[in-house]
């Protein structure tokens, strides 16, 4: 089926009266099927209703638009319709005299008696033959509701809109009229958008159900397919084998986003004390690569000075580890970590207690390469294929290759080209972590056979012809994340305002790094001891010049290679992190935790950046993919990651579990 509607990239702000906002909705994309039955699903106040009335065009987006059939919804019209919990009934007209009302003001050109017999078709519809010349005092809630159906229905529309229709009904009436409805939409082809509270109600009458977050900020958390067959009666949809397990699904949503608020509740005490900034004094953790460029800029370039940050100090770590210890201990205050590291700190990685960490800004994008010794190359390797040869070529030893931390992108994405090429990574070769400054000196010393990692430790092995470059993660998934700010949410619930500074500065640093202009400035300043302490040679290709690979090709100029503000860089986006956690679950890095959609509302605050962008004029909208696919075609859907954990056909046994992590954590966790 075509798409029908689209939500594309929906906003609503409303004003408050001191003169602030209420952002109610943000970043709500969804696309709809001509036919489709979709349900809206969430507690009160997460904006089901005004998503309703936007679409409806009764009333309009702060950012964003509706898509119907091709053509921007600027307003109501008859290819609308909407039914409302209240009826909206006109007293003093019988139910032939309401429905009539609608026909012969949308359908005039219409010849009177086809009109007519239009009319008595849909009192005949919705079973109301005998109540035909009643007034709606004389009605009882469900006929009045079914006048409303009807009333909507008459005048042909595209799309019906329903708000709670069945919601003010008794059990028995609200079931029949729910039958009914199934039958009219599925008779006339009808594309059907519903509010409910009732998940049973949901599930009964659709194709899906979208699942929304709580507000402020509402978004679409998870969106579920209903793959039971039409037509449906009440009692196969409930003994339907799937019937169950969505079921449990929806309630475990709900119960999910109730915590969340139970705990927003109490962060809300904490975050609201304090004039200024709450600490200009901040310890920040980086490694030496050349994506740790926007932590140098803001500081050099006097970007935390203008925030209100008078005394940063950048602490060059000498490894990921490092850096996850100086967050635990509170040594340091902030740090530039891999993608991963938030996640794996706040799900307890390796056994050790859960640590919640907040992450409001992705700070680059790319930058990786999969590195093989010259011997490789010498032996004809030059792609995934010819690396599993040469290891079964090679049975009396196992490849070593180096990669950077267990949560790190450079581990999942080379574990992932190695299983798409067939190759165990666990067991057909020997994965171990060296932090990226030393992956050099190892590769030279033969201790490892290649390594993933950062720049400009892949160009240093390429310019000193060491190795050369089998892929770049360009090749394998253009525009991942890569490095991400992260803290404490302890310490970000206690200097909400210094963080606040800190994700504005940092912002601002990020955009004057994809400034090409100033991109042979930065290289000095990375160049610094206090920092990378290279030669210009390694980091200048794929962030100034052409690439070398270290191949009989010639340098290739990648773009996008180090990416740091374009292509909405910087929004904390979930579906990569959700994949993310789904590679660490493939591994045995970490369980599966059952309640994702609250451990990424607890990490990835999408809200506290948009807060922060909005007043630096900069665009607070998130990134367009709903999926994510890799370079072998491999479809990630963030609405079910479990069955695309078993759809993999190299993987370990992973564990599903349901990870509760305090509200407040505890210091001794570190």
């Amino acid at each position: 089926m075509s798409i029908f509607v689209e939500v594309d990239h929906i906003d609503k702000v409303f004003p408050l009266a001191n003169g602030g906002t209420y952002v109610a909705l943000k970043n709500i994309d969804l696309k709809i099927r001509q036919g489709e039955f979709v349900s809206l699903i969430g507690h009160s106040g997460c904006g089901k209703s005004t998503l309703l009335n936007i679409v409806a065009g009764l009333d309009k987006a702060s950012k964003g638009g509706i898509i119907l059939e091709g053509r921007e919804v600027t307003g109501p019209g008859p290819d609308r319709m909407v039914v409302f919990q209240n009826y909206s009934l006109l007293p003093w007209l019988t139910v032939r005299e309401n429905i009539a009302l609608g026909v012969d003001e949308v359908l005039n050109k219409l010849p009177k008696g086809e009109r007519r017999g239009i009319i008595e078709q849909h009192i005949d519809m919705v079973g109301l033959r005998h109540a035909a010349d009643k007034r709606p005092n004389q009605l009882s809630g469900g006929m009045k509701q079914r006048v409303a159906i009807a009333r909507a229905l008459a005048i042909r529309p595209k799309l019906l809109l329903l708000d709670e229709p069945f919601g003010a009904l008794d059990a028995l009436t609200r079931g029949s009229l729910q039958e009914k409805l199934m039958a009219i939409c599925e008779e006339s082809q009808v594309t059907c958008l519903m509010v409910t509270h009732d998940v049973d109600e949901a599930l009964l009458l659709s194709d899906r159900i979208v699942m929304l977050t709580n507000g402020p900020e509402s978004r679409i958390g998870q969106i579920l397919e209903v793959a039971i067959p039409r037509p449906r009666r009440r009692l196969e949809v409930v003994n339907h084998p799937t019937y169950y397990g969505l079921r449990n699904e929806m309630i475990y949503f709900l119960n999910q986003q109730k915590r969340v608020k139970q705990r927003k509740s109490q962060q809300l005490v904490a975050a609201t004390a304090g004039n200024g900034l709450e600490k200009i004094n901040l310890e920040i953790g980086f490694i030496p690569l050349t994506d740790c460029a926007p932590l140098v800029v803001a500081k050099e370039k006097g970007f935390f000075a203008q925030h209100g940050l008078e005394q940063v100090n950048l602490v060059r770590e000498p490894t990921w580890k490092a850096i996850a210890e100086g967050i635990t201990s509170q040594k340091l205050d902030a740090a530039q970590m891999v993608a991963g590291m938030p996640l794996s700190l706040t799900l307890g990685m390796g056994g050790k207690p859960p640590l919640p960490i907040v992450s409001a800004l992705t700070l680059s994008r790319n930058g990786n390469a999969i590195v093989l010794s010259k011997d490789l190359y010498d032996r004809g390797v030059r792609n995934i294929a010819d690396f599993k040869a040469a290891i079964s070529q090679t049975r009396d030893r196992i490849h070593t290759l180096g990669m950077v931390h267990p949560s790190s992108m450079q581990n999942l994405m080379l574990r992932y080209w190695l299983a798409s090429g067939g190759i165990d990574p666990d067991t057909d070769v020997n994965l171990i972590v060296i932090p990226p400054p030393q992956m050099v000196s190892n590769l030279k010393a033969g201790n490892i056979d290649g390594y993933c990692a950062g720049e400009p430790w892949n160009s240093r092995a390429v310019e000193e012809g060491l190795g050369f470059v089998v892929a770049t993660d360009l090749d394998i998934w253009s525009g991942h994340f890569e490095k991400v700010l992260g803290v404490r949410e302890e310490w970000a619930l206690k200097y909400p305002k210094t963080h606040k500074a800190l994700i504005k500065a940092l912002l601002e640093a990020c955009e004057y790094c994809d400034d090409r202009r100033n991109r042979e400035e930065i290289v000095e300043l990375l160049c610094q001891p206090q920092y990378i302490g290279c030669k210009p040679e390694y980091i200048r290709p794929g962030f100034i010049d052409p690439y070398n690979y270290g191949t009989a090709e010639e340098p290739e100029m990648l773009w996008q290679f180090n990416q740091f503000y374009v292509d909405k860089t910087n929004y904390p986006d979930r579906v990569e992190a959700l994949w993310a956690i789904a590679q660490m679950a493939r591994w045995g890095i970490i369980p599966f935790p059952k309640n994702w959609v609250e451990i990424l509302d607890r990490v990835q605050r999408s809200d506290l950046f948009g807060e922060a962008a909005r007043e630096l004029g900069l665009l607070d909208i998130g990134r367009d993919s709903k999926t994510a696919v890799l370079f072998d075609g491999t479809v990630f859907n963030p609405d079910d990651p479990i069955r695309y954990l078993n759809s993999l056909k190299i993987k370990r046994d992973f564990r599903i579990e349901e990870i509760i992590i305090d509200a407040i954590p505890n210091k001794s966790a570190a």
